[in-house]
């Protein structure tokens, strides 16, 4: 399999399933559009998996204790700054209600709950970073990625791939800052679980900002 449809594909099928997600409230208005996150998880997550053995930036961990705390870092860093960059100027679009696990009784649906947190902090963290940062950030750079260095990849490569992972985002400003992070935690490091490992503590911190608050629409 190429090497870009084997980083591609997780990716796409997640955006597909997202698209779908968009869509069923107005095709099946009875249908409780939630349950869609559980399958789009678990379906990235057996692709991550069958497709495991071509991700060869994945095999070892490697990172030192300086680059795990950096990694840390960086995703606290981002997530402080995410709950606080939603100004209407930030946003390409109202967040809207977001995704709410309450019943109708307004009791916690803490299935809902435990899949969109493992889907966020362990599934999402790898299928993008390995679309965004490993492939495109560095075939931006030299179309034979697998090839290149990350220390190698130029600030016309981040700002394009990180500019790009931004309109992925309702809050676009917040996903450029995200992904200008990432993108140079890759390129420091060389090793493409620093990002991974960031991108999980912000979007772990993130569901556990969104419980204690209530604030549904990061979501």
């Amino acid at each position: 399999m190429s090497p870009i449809l084997a980083r591609s594909l997780p990716f796409a099928l997640y955006i597909g399933l997202l698209a779908l997600e968009g869509v069923l409230p107005d095709l099946a208005p009875e249908f409780d559009v939630r349950v869609v996150y559980p399958i789009k998880a678990g379906l990235v997550a057996l692709s991550l998996a069958i497709l495991w053995h071509h991700y060869h930036e994945l095999r070892t961990w490697g990172l030192t204790a300086g680059q795990l705390l950096l990694s840390v870092g960086m995703g606290v860093l981002v997530l402080v700054l995410w709950v606080n960059m939603d100004s209407g100027w930030m946003l390409l679009d109202d967040l809207g209600p977001g995704y709410d696990p309450r019943d109708a009784h307004g009791g916690m649906d803490w299935w809902l709950v435990g899949f969109r947190i493992a889907g966020a902090a362990l599934v999402v963290p790898v299928m993008e970073e390995l679309f965004w940062r490993s492939f495109l950030q560095r075939w931006l750079q030299q179309h034979d990625f697998l090839a290149l260095d990350p220390a190698r990849i130029g600030v016309r490569a981040l700002l394009i791939a990180s500019t790009l992972f931004a309109l992925e985002h309702l809050q676009w400003l917040a996903g450029l800052v995200a992904g200008l992070g990432y993108g140079w935690l890759y390129m420091r490091t060389r090793n493409l679980w620093a990002p991974v490992l960031a991108h999980a503590v912000t979007n772990g911190g993130l569901a556990a900002y969104v419980l204690s608050s209530g604030r549904w629409s990061y979501w």
